[in-house]
């Protein structure tokens, strides 16, 4: 697979994150499973899960924006190199945030 092709709300997770998502997927999704594997509690696990979805969520929005369209099409273009394309988006999602 090309870095091209991984989603971009992929690519906006952290570490934590993916890691999070192997072992929910690893376990089947059960939620019970995970708790253990972490040694924390079902609420905790779950809590955790919400806020893994409210970030995707949250790029799915932001990717839709006109402006990161429009980076992304000077990506793809050739315009500009993939890195700089995500740093600009990068930037801009942190100064929106602000």
């Amino acid at each position: 697979m090309d870095i091209r092709d991984v989603p971009s709300w992929i690519l906006s997770l952290d570490q934590e994150d993916v890691e999070f998502i192997k072992k929910f997927v690893m376990n089947s999704g059960s939620l019970k499973e995970i708790a253990k594997v972490y040694e924390v509690s079902y609420p905790t696990v779950r809590i955790k899960l919400d806020r893994l979805i409210e970030k995707i969520k949250l790029n799915d929005a932001a990717e839709n924006e006109e402006f990161i369209q429009f980076i992304k099409k000077l990506s793809i273009d050739d315009r500009i190199n993939l890195e700089e394309a995500k740093l600009i988006i990068e930037k801009y999602k942190k100064e929106k945030e602000r």
